[in-house]
């Protein structure tokens, strides 16, 4: 992690994607918890910042749309 920003958007989209892997895990739900292991994983991988942003909004919005 290259800078303090990056290191907190990566806690706050990884907490998000705990939330969802839980919630698609209790609830049987595909998309939520695939969502969810991407949304914890991601930040290992991309240092960008506004890289980091955009991947983590996109993989936050399928559960809302996709019910699988």
């Amino acid at each position: 992690m290259g800078s303090e920003t990056s290191l907190i958007l990566s806690l706050i989209f990884s907490s998000i994607g705990l939330g969802f892997f839980m919630y698609g895990k209790k609830g049987k739900k595909t998309t939520p918890l695939i969502c969810g292991i991407g949304l914890m994983i991601y930040p290992y991988f991309i240092d960008n910042l506004y890289l980091t942003i955009l991947v983590g909004i996109a993989l936050c919005l399928p559960p809302f749309f996709i019910e699988i």
